[in-house]
């Protein structure tokens, strides 16, 4: 890439760049000490600012392809606009925060960090979430917490048939209308700290807990232990 792509305060135009050049360039700017970046033009890009491991601010001005932000550790995305499946896939920690809705899969197995999605998520958000907080301001689709792990997943919308299917551990909580609960998935009283949690998560983000009628589901851990007397347990579930 040349140089005179790179203005002051660091802008990066990805027109004519390859993906590649884009994220190595990005790397080279946080070890420089940059701290914040504007990616200009991403026009749907796949793979943006994935494997960042510094406290980096980058800001994407318009919509992304799928995995944005994945693999990374203490990174700060800002997206203008829709991103495409799996974002913050693998994020250990840092944030992700999108300005549209997201496809499917957002947070896919997410260690740590916080990935908030201003808009709906498509199905299998959250699914295998190992850890960090997802939150979704609109509606997510069909099957999301699939074997969700750890962390907390935050739905201020509506959720989509099965979800938190053969949830393990964690907490999800719903503002609107569940269609189904997956296997081993129940409802659980709401507490003080269950709502101090909320305020806490969601008012960064301008959401006011009180807009919603929160929900709790968590595991009902019936099947954690497979026995063969069992058996008729993991045939009525599935």
């Amino acid at each position: 890439m040349t140089e005179s792509l790179i203005l002051s305060p660091p802008t990066l135009d990805c027109t004519g760049l390859t993906t590649r050049e884009i994220n190595q360039q990005l790397k080279k700017l946080a070890a420089a000490g940059a701290d914040t970046v504007d990616l200009l033009n991403p026009q749907g890009r796949h793979n943006l600012a994935v494997a960042i491991e510094a406290p980096l601010k980058v800001r994407i001005r318009g919509p992304v392809g799928y995995y944005c932000g994945g693999l990374s550790e203490g990174v700060d995305i800002e997206v203008d606009g829709p991103c495409g499946w799996s974002v913050g896939e693998n994020l250990m920690a840092g944030r992700i925060l999108v300005k549209g809705n997201a496809s499917a899969c957002a947070a896919a197995s997410a260690h740590g960090g916080t990935v908030c999605i201003l808009g709906s998520a498509g199905p299998r958000a959250g699914i295998s979430l190992k850890g960090g907080t997802l939150i979704v301001q609109g509606n997510v689709g069909h099957s999301s917490a699939f074997m969700m792990q750890a962390g907390t997943f935050i739905i201020c919308g509506d959720a989509g048939h099965s979800l938190g299917d053969s949830l393990y551990d964690g907490t999800i909580y719903v503002g609107g209308e569940i269609a189904s609960l997956g296997a081993d998935a129940q409802l659980a009283p709401m507490t003080d700290e269950d709502n101090a949690l909320l305020e806490q998560q969601l008012s960064p983000y301008g959401l006011a807990t009180q807009d919603y009628a929160f929900k709790k589901i968590v595991c009902a851990k019936q099947l954690y232990h497979f026995k063969a007397q069992d058996f008729s347990k993991f045939k009525d579930a599935y």
